[in-house]
């Protein structure tokens, strides 16, 4: 199956989900679209400030970031969701169960999960885009 349009999540969407979404679209063709949300997403609020500094330091822009609420609609359009915590699989699973088979960890083929950097030092933010990193490099492997 060919996983053409697809959805990164997290809690507000201002940290990791955003953070993935810039570095999936920087590491795949232009033939994938990757987009991002929240499952409890501070809508139309900025990316966090320190994230969006440490991923200007890596070359990409997160600066016009403004988060979005997850949806069933957006569940239903993507081919993969990518998700940070074993426990967002389950809060899609019920949001839309008919996404099953479609949600995976980020962290999937390292066995990983992504904690929030939220409201965490700029050194703890950096742990985790290297972990975001490490991840959507496993990613890339299986999606191109």
């Amino acid at each position: 199956m060919k996983f053409e349009r697809i959805l990164v999540v997290c809690i507000g969407n201002i940290c990791r989900s955003p953070a993935a979404e810039a570095m999936l679209r920087h590491r795949l063709s232009p033939d994938h679209e990757v987009s991002s949300a929240g499952i409890a997403a501070l809508v139309d609020h900025a990316a966090f400030a320190p994230i969006v500094e440490l991923m200007r330091q890596r070359g990409l822009d997160l600066s016009g970031h403004r988060a979005r609420q997850l949806t069933r609609e957006m569940t239903a359009r993507s081919d993969l969701i990518l998700v940070m915590e074993k426990k967002h699989v389950n809060e899609i699973h019920a949001l839309a169960p008919e996404s099953r088979g479609r949600v995976y960890r980020l962290g999937h083929w390292l066995d990983q999960e992504i904690p929030d950097p939220y409201r965490k030092s700029p050194e703890y933010c950096e742990r985790i885009l290297d972990l975001i990193e490490e991840s959507v490099a496993s990613w890339q492997e299986r999606l191109e």
